[in-house]
């Protein structure tokens, strides 16, 4: 069994039959057809429920699922004292919390513009947080596509960024697998929450993050290129402070000195200077 599989655990067969014979008497007239996914996720196990003539994706956190949580968050914390800044990240002390939470992201995420999956409903079965939301079908993760397209979204990844933190919100989360197209159209998914007085912060974790997502798919140059056609030079050079933490979570595999050398060149350029206490500033 691999690390993803022990973290993430495995729910209970009749706990999981609980969930879909619920939400099949929620939505549908008790009958349903339920499709598990081996997706990559740490904090849930996901699956595609048909019932009543519509079709929903489905998330069921356990409280095994929370502890993981607590666990990144507290690494995530302390990736962020490390780069000299105040931990941003908050946890969501049960099952039930978390998938409210995400619902709520969601929500907020759809109401200024960011593309997202309807949410339907988050509620509490048999001790399982569960968060129902709209099944996009026929969706590919931006890792999916081939590099053309990939190089062609990246700019529009950022830019959907740059209005989540100009709405003064944040990802927490962001991996080309939190990237969803749909006839070309770039949607987020699985936002984690990011506490105040942390914006700045959490704003250049989450551009290292999509930076560190975006390396492997279309190179160094595009994706700084793709950031800063959305963000100023100095926000460039403040993710990368974060990259090194970014670099040791599991779920990133990217080449830092690269990505960090191209983004001293770029931002350089284009007139983000950082002096020797590492403060930043528009020349």
């Amino acid at each position: 069994m691999d690390l993803q599989r022990l973290l993430r655990g495995t729910v209970e067969w009749d706990r999981l039959e609980a969930v879909v014979r619920e939400l099949a008497a929620r939505y549908g007239d008790g009958t349903a057809r339920a499709e598990f996914l081996d997706a990559d996720n740490w904090l849930s196990t996901p699956f595609i429920l048909h019932t009543g003539g519509e079709t929903y994706f489905v998330k069921v956190v356990s409280r095994q699922n929370s502890l993981v949580h607590a666990l990144f968050t507290a690494g995530r914390n302390l990736g962020a004292f490390s780069s000299g800044t105040e931990g941003f990240f908050g946890h969501f002390g049960t099952p039930a919390q978390m998938a409210r939470h995400e619902l709520e992201a969601t929500e907020e995420m759809r109401a200024i513009g960011v593309n997202a999956p309807e949410p339907v409903e988050a509620l509490e079965i048999d001790g399982l947080g569960v968060l129902v939301v709209e099944y996009l079908p026929a969706f590919r993760p931006l890792d999916e596509l081939d590099t053309d397209t990939e190089r062609e979204l990246a700019p529009a990844l950022f830019q959907s960024l740059r209005r989540l933190h100009d709405s003064g919100l944040a990802h927490g989360d962001l991996r080309a697998e939190n990237v969803l197209i749909l006839d070309g159209d770039l949607y987020f998914i699985d936002a984690t929450s990011v506490r105040e007085p942390g914006a700045l912060d959490a704003r250049e974790y989450d551009l290292a993050c999509g930076l560190a997502a975006l390396e492997p798919l279309i190179g160094a140059p595009d994706a700084v290129a793709a950031a800063l056609s959305a963000y100023p030079a100095a926000d460039v050079l403040g993710a990368r402070e974060y990259l090194d933490f970014v670099a040791i979570r599991p779920d990133h595999d990217f080449d830092g000195p690269q990505l960090k050398g191209e983004i001293e060149k770029r931002a350089a350029d284009r007139g983000g200077v950082a002096d020797a206490t590492g403060e930043r500033s528009e020349s």
